[in-house]
């Protein structure tokens, strides 16, 4: 009986981190939120993300990411599908 469990154990431990991470609006989301939402963005690069866009405005598709400094065109590219573009909050 420990086999299966043991299986079970390496095969969703094998999975990737991106599968945890789900949706999140780029244009409104805080950067706690960006970086528990968008794999390889931490807090640093969540907060330089949301100073690019209070400074530019909202972005107008994914790939706009990578103009903020220290989002590469990968890390685009990984949280492509995780990636929207709603709205930005009015303040």
């Amino acid at each position: 009986m420990k086999t299966p469990r043991k299986l079970l154990l390496t095969i969703l431990a094998c999975l990737p981190l991106g599968a945890l991470a789900g949706p999140v609006d780029i244009n409104s989301a805080d950067a706690e939120t960006l970086s528990a939402e968008l794999d390889g963005v931490g807090l640093a690069k969540a907060k330089a993300i949301v100073e690019y866009r209070n400074k530019y405005g909202p972005f107008k598709n994914a790939e706009d990411l990578s103009l903020v400094k220290g989002i590469g065109e990968r890390t685009v590219e990984i949280n492509r599908d995780n990636i929207r573009l709603g709205a930005p909050k009015k303040k």
